[in-house]
């Protein structure tokens, strides 16, 4: 498994803007083969701030992801709507057991 997490940051006056964006990109990234989970959340106590976690079922199927014409898509609205502090990191993973 590969693991997915992060976050971004938009402006917190723009959110209402980049709600819908974020859903797109969202849906499209869920139908994708090996997308186990695909989420970004708001920061409650941190408006703007983005959180991202994602599960992949491997590399390629991540790799693959990347070049999907909604990600291109997503890079660009992202930019326009002022998107800063992006620190993401992939991790290998076993399949993990319950807490």
């Amino acid at each position: 498994m590969i693991v997915v997490v992060g976050q971004f940051r938009f402006p917190a006056e723009r959110m209402d803007d980049a709600r819908p964006v974020m859903r797109k990109v969202i849906e499209a990234t869920r139908a994708e083969q090996g997308c186990v989970q695909y989420n970004y959340g708001e920061d409650v106590l941190d408006p703007g701030l983005i959180r991202v976690s994602e599960l992949w079922q491997s590399r390629k199927q991540l790799d693959a992801h990347m070049q999907m014409p909604h990600m291109a898509q997503w890079q660009r609205d992202r930019t326009a709507l002022g998107l800063s502090e992006r620190e993401i990191m992939v991790y290998d993973a076993d399949a993990g057991v319950p807490l």
